[in-house]
């Protein structure tokens, strides 16, 4: 069984890997040296405009990663009887596209048929994390985008309700490990959740409890208010912390207070290892920062996409 199990893991570690691609700091050096100004630029113009983009934009890079590698996937519109992964429940409320498409706009302006959806993508996410206040960092360039975008492969992304062992499981398929788990999981210092992600932590939690007992109890209360047990309003939810605009360790230090949305959050505490980095991202900013890069460079470095598109919602023909 252990050998069966280990093939398995092999088999995923190769769908998300494979084929090895050699990235570079300063792939587009000589072939187009304004890409990093002009994705800054659509960036920074779409903040102007909406303040949920940083967020928006960094989910999407999780999500585009997290399935078929850093492909850029996830912008496919879905064609005919295909569902692409952007129509996947889990992506529904994803938004912002509209930023990689002006910045493919203008890079096909500047140097067209040169720059890959799947490198604006992780650039806009790296912007998104630095105009946030966050830190910044060299992006690894060279990505291909790829040409297949499924709708049902999006049940492979981490959910809100994983406890800590599905958490582990499904990074290390990603050949993430524990301490890019818990650093990768602070993304969620941006962001905003509808109810339907964590309703059933606050209401009919099990047959004696109404709410999670992990949660502090005001917090609860206070989400239930804004999400009662039969919800009609769309868009109700709540930020996934304190300071939702601004990149920083809140997240972490909520998450110690039993005050964090997901249970998947509050799961990083059940197991030593992650309880430990928890405590160590919520004590020191720069701790929490510096992790956060070497696994974001980690994540964004898995390829496996075949052209460079023309249009990031369609292949090329």
């Amino acid at each position: 069984m252990a050998a069966v199990v280990a093939i398995a893991l092999a088999f995923l570690m190769f769908q998300f890997s494979s084929p090895v691609r050699a990235l570079s700091s300063n792939h587009y050096d000589h072939t187009c040296p304004q890409l990093e100004s002009i994705v800054t630029k659509a960036v920074k113009k779409a903040m102007s405009n909406d303040k949920t983009v940083p967020a928006a934009l960094l989910r999407m890079h999780f999500h585009d990663c997290f399935i078929r590698g850093c492909d850029a996937s996830v912008l496919l519109n879905s064609k005919g009887k295909n569902q692409a992964e952007k129509d996947g429940p889990p992506n529904i409320s994803l938004h912002a596209f509209y930023v990689i498409d002006q910045a493919k706009q203008a890079l096909e302006s500047s140097c067209p048929g040169i720059v890959s959806c799947a490198d604006i993508l992780a650039l806009a996410a790296r912007d998104a994390v630095a105009l946030s206040g966050g830190p910044t960092w060299d992006v690894p360039k060279g990505r291909k985008d790829g040409r297949v975008s499924l709708a049902t492969e999006t049940r492979q992304l981490p959910g809100p309700t994983f406890n800590i062992s599905q958490l582990q499981q499904n990074f290390a398929q990603r050949g993430l490990d524990i301490e890019d788990l818990v650093a990768l999981s602070g993304g969620h210092t941006l962001g905003f959740s509808h109810c339907s992600s964590f309703q059933s932590r606050i209401h009919s939690f099990n047959a004696t409890l109404d709410f999670d007992p992990t949660m502090n109890p005001s917090f609860a209360t206070r989400l239930r208010s804004v999400c009662p047990a039969h919800n009609k309003v769309k868009n109700a939810g709540a930020p996934l912390d304190s300071s939702n605009f601004e990149f920083d360790n809140a997240y972490y230090k909520l998450i110690l207070q039993g005050k964090s949305i997901f249970s998947s959050d509050q799961a990083l505490l059940t197991n030593p290892k992650t309880k430990a980095l928890v405590s160590k991202f919520a004590r020191s900013q720069e701790a929490f920062e510096k992790a956060f890069v070497k696994s974001m460079i980690k994540m964004s470095s898995l390829t496996g996409g075949q052209e460079i598109r023309l249009d990031c919602r369609v292949v090329r023909s």
